[in-house]
């Protein structure tokens, strides 16, 4: 699966319950567990241990789950349940009608310094025929390893000039995705506008948004 090394694999059914029983888990969202969710597996486990490789400062493991859904569209709700409840890094493997999709979220320590985590976006592949999605396996130690998942399956969204940190490569990504909402609101009120010399001011903002977007 996803051609990541045999010693990885792991294969143990997880009951989706696990991650709404007995928590303070909102009725909408346990509604989507039941309703969009069929089937989770632990797939693979990734660390130095299985891996050969030296752990990382900040990944300690990175585990696989297949989540077999019942349609293509989902709540990503689930996927951020699912993280919070698990203190390691995840890559989600989502499968439907013989298609799959790759998921990871950019998963960091929260500030409180406890075991919890944070995870700022999610990145996704597109919907593949089963079996399509491999991913490479580069880097010394396990924080180059999930560096190198997330920038695969971001695709396009992470590319950086080498040397490049993950963090700020994902913070850029962040402030261009801001920049082009700004941009996507501010192209409607023009639409709209009646006066002429306002229509002017936008059309001007509007360049300079392009132009700070196209320097990231």
């Amino acid at each position: 699966m996803l051609g990541l090394p045999e010693r990885t694999e792991f294969n143990k059914r997880i009951p989706k319950q696990k991650f709404y029983e007995n928590m303070d888990v909102s009725p909408a969202l346990k509604r989507v567990f039941v309703e969009q969710i069929r089937i989770i597996y632990w797939r693979n486990k990734l660390a130095a241990t299985t891996m050969n490789i030296a752990a990382g400062e900040e990944v300690t493991e990175i585990e696989v789950f297949e989540v077999r859904v019942q349609e293509p569209q989902f709540d990503e709700a689930v996927l951020r349940q699912i993280d919070k409840e698990i203190p390691y890094h995840i890559l989600f493997l989502l499968t439907c009608d013989r298609k799959e999709q790759a998921w990871i979220g950019y998963k960091e320590a929260a500030a409180s310094g406890s075991n919890a985590f944070k995870v700022s976006r999610y990145y996704h592949t597109d919907w593949v025929p089963e079996g399509s999605l491999n991913f490479s396996i580069d880097g010394l130690n396990m924080d180059a390893v999930y560096a190198g998942l997330v920038r695969q399956i971001a695709g396009d969204a992470l590319q950086a000039d080498a040397g490049e940190s993950l963090q700020t490569s994902v913070e850029r990504d962040e402030k261009r995705r801001q920049l082009e909402k700004r941009i996507a609101v501010l192209e409607t009120k023009m639409r709209k506008e009646k006066q002429l010399n306002r229509r002017m001011e936008m059309n001007m903002e509007l360049k300079r948004l392009r132009m700070e977007c196209k320097r990231i």
